[in-house]
């Protein structure tokens, strides 16, 4: 069974690593942004999210491709940093890290994303092909469904899958908690998908 050594690399390296990827990951972007455009606290807007999509609410798009950009880099730039100096496995454990920063922000009690775009960033740091493949998928489900939350869902439990038959189980294993995590998170999306009521892309109201 796959398993990432986390002492292999040292504990004081780990903490360090743990501690760059969350604070990285906790920086809220599109709390940030949106404030600085103007549009008051992000968190009383639509669904309280602080991500791109719910950025994407206020109308402005270009806030909303600049979260979710400054989200995802987050996630790699950790990544990068954390491999180049103690290897692969560090970066994956940095990403995780950011990843789990920006879903429980310490700046923000807590409340942070649903993750999507620090996952893509992650994968950007470690395994940058595979953002490939989770953009085929992305774009494949939503052009059937129309659904964002689906698309990213199902893009997400499609990369830890082809990660494994590529040979790359540790990257494999962390992702496939990622995805678990990233389900949680969207129970409400899911619950709602099943229900109908789900908005689709482009669905005003």
């Amino acid at each position: 069974m796959a398993s990432i050594n986390f002492l292999a690399i040292g504990w004081p390296a780990v903490i360090a690593v743990l501690s760059l990827g969350y604070l990285m990951g906790s920086i809220p972007f599109g709390l940030l942004l949106t404030r600085m455009a103007g549009h008051g606290d992000l968190r009383s807007i639509g669904s309280g999210n602080i991500g791109a999509t719910n950025v994407l609410r206020t109308g402005n798009k270009k806030l909303a491709a600049a979260t979710l950009l400054l989200d995802a880099l987050k996630a790699t730039i950790a990544a990068v940093i954390a491999q180049a100096v103690f290897g692969q496995n560090a970066g994956l454990i940095a990403g995780f890290a950011a990843f789990i920063g920006h879903l429980f922000p310490i700046w923000l009690g807590f409340k942070g994303g649903k993750g999507v775009a620090t996952y893509i960033g992650t994968l950007l740091g470690v395994a940058p092909l595979m953002v490939l493949v989770f953009a085929a998928v992305w774009l494949a489900v939503a052009f059937v469904s129309r659904y964002s939350s689906l698309s990213a869902m199902v893009a997400t439990l499609v990369i830890p899958v082809v990660l494994w038959i590529l040979g790359m189980p540790e990257t494999a294993l962390v992702t496939a908690v990622m995805t678990a995590i990233s389900y949680w998170r969207h129970k409400a999306n899911i619950e709602r998908l099943m229900a109908g009521t789900e908005s689709k892309i482009g669905q005003k109201g």
